[in-house]
């Protein structure tokens, strides 16, 4: 096989005709161009330039080398630079997946802002269901994804918490507990609590639904759906309740649930996550894009 030295040291000194100016144009010395050529020669089995005290030209094989390799190399080098420019630059598709309403508006703003930044790549925004989330990420359907944390698992990076928001709890609108003002995580040992998808990370299961309560009374958990419309349509036909972010009261308003606030409960977060091992510049550039937005907006602490 022809070893990348090789080809480049042959390519250059065909063209310059001069072990001096090809030494330059590689940045090695004359030595080392010669002791490649040589070494070259004796694995083909005859000279491929001809060499006197005056000039270097071509033989007729080095010429028939020429002839076959310039082109091959062209492409060879065309497909590093595509890898080169995709890996380490900002160009191509950028697939980025949500999930909830919420979330897709605050994708929105952040692809604008990323967009004035590198204008040569792609932005895609694609809604994913809950129990879709992590497969879409492993099987490279989405780049990345905005999910809420935690999200602990071995091949899975995560950026900054981009949005905090209060943690409310929905509630069956004909139920006792939709009459409340507030309700307590101690309240949750008293109900059935919805599952999330199985395809989730345990870390955010086990946060959306704890075990126990802070005074360790039992939580009964309940059926499981694979999307946030499925889940409060068990909510309302009072299967069960469902925690969620205070943003999912406004965009999910329904006649047959109620949000009902849970001040004592940690806030819902949101952040980016993507394949550790499948990072590239531009995933590392949308996420600080996505931090610089999160950081020049104003805290707000919904309720």
């Amino acid at each position: 096989m022809l070893e990348r030295h090789e080809a480049e040291t042959f390519l250059a000194l065909a063209e310059e005709l001069h072990f001096g100016r090809t030494a330059e144009r590689l940045r090695v010395s004359t030595a080392r161009v010669s002791q490649t050529v040589r070494a070259l020669e004796r694995r083909v089995g005859a000279p491929l330039f001809h060499r006197t005290s005056r000039r270097v030209e071509l033989s007729a094989l080095g010429r028939q080398l020429l002839d076959d390799l310039r082109p091959a190399w062209a492409q060879v080098d065309a497909a590093l630079a595509r890898a080169v420019e995709t890996g380490r630059g900002f160009t191509g598709t950028l697939r980025v997946g949500f999930t909830g309403a919420a979330g897709g508006q605050l994708l929105v703003g952040v692809a604008e802002l990323f967009h004035t930044r590198h204008p040569d790549c792609d932005v895609r925004i694609r809604e994913v269901q809950f129990a879709d989330l992590m497969p879409w990420l492993r099987s490279g359907e989405v780049d990345l994804a905005l999910t809420t944390f935690p999200v602990d698992e071995p091949d899975v990076a995560t950026g900054p918490v981009l949005v905090s928001e209060a943690r409310f709890l929905a509630v069956p609108a004909a139920h006792d507990l939709a009459a409340r003002s507030a309700l307590s995580v101690e309240d949750l040992a008293a109900v059935t609590v919805l599952r999330l998808p199985d395809t989730l990370p345990e870390s955010l299961r086990a946060d959306h639904a704890p075990a126990t309560t802070p005074s360790g009374r039992p939580v009964r958990t309940g059926r499981c759906a694979s999307t946030l419309q499925e889940l409060l349509t068990l909510v309302g036909a009072g299967h069960g309740v469902l925690p969620v972010g205070a943003s999912t009261r406004r965009y999910y308003a329904r006649p047959d649930v109620a949000y009902v606030h849970l001040p004592d409960a940690p806030p819902v977060r949101w952040g980016l996550a993507w394949l550790a091992a499948d990072a590239t510049a531009s995933v590392h550039a949308f996420g600080a894009a996505a931090g610089d937005l999160a950081r020049a907006q104003v805290p707000q602490k919904v309720r």
